[in-house]
């Protein structure tokens, strides 16, 4: 039985499960499969990994609080999280990945982050 690769179609040797005819085909064959095909998808994960980065940035103890105006400054954008989580008192908690923050008095906010084992 005669296998093509996946990716350019040249005729596999090998393995008889063997899909792609080298790693190059491989990795190009995946990355196309994983590109973000649209714009907004694109556009949304490069602003949760920015507002991560920034979370992370400033919460340096795994505990800080810090003010709305510090994180506007950093680039902050508030309607970009990944989850949240409600405690029995009914605060929120806004996720970005790990990292969260909650809206304190006074426009402070806690940043938290989650350990995750």
């Amino acid at each position: 039985m005669n296998k093509t690769c996946l990716e350019c179609g040249e005729k596999i040797i090998g393995r008889a499960d063997k899909k792609f005819c080298s790693d190059a085909c491989r990795n190009a064959h995946n990355n196309a499969l994983n590109k973000d095909s649209k714009n907004e998808i694109r556009t949304t994960n490069n602003r949760l990994r920015k507002n991560h980065r920034i979370l992370e940035a400033l919460n340096t103890k795994d505990k800080t609080k810090v003010t709305k105006t510090t994180l506007i400054k950093h680039g902050f954008l508030f309607e970009y999280c990944t989850g949240t989580y409600t405690t029995k008192a009914g605060s929120m908690y806004f996720y970005v990945y790990d990292q969260a923050y909650l809206a304190l008095d006074n426009d402070f906010y806690l940043l938290v982050k989650r350990d995750i084992k």
